[in-house]
């Protein structure tokens, strides 16, 4: 569906996809520095807009006071999970409440890293609801409004599921819904891209091969990310429980290594498609898949063989991303030639 719009929303599209990515990495950042618990509550942060710098401007007694907030929110939770039939993870909940509750020291450079991730957040939930206003207000086609309202009502969630992962106290899956649902609005995000500029509403032709190729790649890759998700989840543990970070890898499990299998089977195939349309530059998106993948790769060769350096995991999650909206846009793209299935 082509929709006219104007160069300035074009632009406002894309900025707001580059501030949701901005969102993610800094979300690995916080993951990374340990930072997550940096502000125990939400959307404020020690009960102020802006954090404070210093632990001397806080109740004595602040570790509690958060800690019995972070209580009756989880309780709550707990009561929506079994409602909605999940009682077995309402239960872990409650049998762990005592660890969840645990309410860390304030320290000014993980709040700091926090908030830093919240501003990039409301700065990216904003243009959302900029992008949802404009729609519907200048643009009014029944699709595109459609797609910015689901987009916009997904946000929301994402942002209160947000509170969810801080009074949990970053129970482990929680924090992989929260990475799922930031995969979902980036999709949504990109699929209002597709529809609105010039560029990506152009077609490409495929054989069918090609097509069932890229969609295999794409499939796969969805499934990497989950596992990946997996993956941190040990590393979570792992870190919880005190394992040096140079023994985390003698620890992994099936996950692990399905992930790390699953990463050279994509290489392979993504690896056939380029070579085989290399020479075709209306498919440089293709181009554009392997060199990522590539870069992704070695990226996680350095995570596993170099003792898990943090930056490398940021950088990672980055890449997968960043691969996971390339090779979406070209199933939107791409259209398979009915008559042939050569490559």
């Amino acid at each position: 569906m082509k929709i006219p719009v104007s160069r300035s929303f074009v632009r406002l599209s894309w900025i707001t996809l580059v501030f949701i990515y901005l969102v993610v990495i800094a979300g690995s950042f916080v993951r990374i520095t340990g930072s997550g618990m940096g502000c125990p509550d939400w959307p404020k942060c020690f009960g102020q807009w802006v954090p404070p710098t210093d632990a001397e401007v806080l109740p004595e007694n602040y570790q509690n006071i958060y800690s019995e907030k972070r209580k009756n929110k989880v309780e709550k939770f707990m009561k929506m999970l079994s409602a909605v039939g999940l009682e077995g993870e309402a239960k872990k909940l409650g049998d762990n409440m005592e660890s969840i509750l645990i309410e860390e020291e304030f320290n000014a450079r993980k709040t700091w890293t926090e908030y830093a991730n919240r501003l990039f957040g409301f700065v990216a939930g904003n243009l959302i609801l900029l992008s949802f206003l404009w729609i519907l207000l200048k643009y009014r086609k029944r699709r595109l409004v459609f797609v910015s309202t689901v987009n916009l009502i997904i946000l929301v969630f994402q942002a209160w599921f947000g509170s969810i992962v801080v009074a949990t106290n970053l129970v482990p899956w929680t924090i992989t819904v929260h990475m799922l649902l930031a995969l979902v609005i980036i999709g949504l995000q990109l699929y209002i891209i597709r529809m609105v500029s010039p560029v990506q509403q152009k077609d490409l032709a495929v054989s069918k091969t090609i097509y069932w190729l890229m969609f295999v790649i794409f499939t796969v890759t969805f499934a990497q990310m989950f596992l990946g998700t997996q993956v941190r989840e040990e590393i979570d543990f792992l870190r919880k429980a005190g394992v040096e970070r140079e023994d985390w890898s003698t620890y992994f499990s099936i996950p692990f290594f399905i992930h790390r299998s699953f990463s050279w089977l994509v290489l392979v195939l993504i690896a056939g498609v380029y070579w085989f349309k290399r020479k075709d530059r209306e498919l440089r998106i293709i181009h554009w898949s392997f060199y990522i993948l590539v870069v992704e790769l070695v990226s996680g060769i350095l995570l596993a063989y170099f003792n898990m350096p943090g930056l490398i995991q940021t950088a990672h999650l980055l890449f997968a991303s960043v691969l996971f909206g390339v090779l979406l846009m070209a199933m939107f793209r791409m259209k398979s030639k009915n008559h042939t299935s050569e490559i």
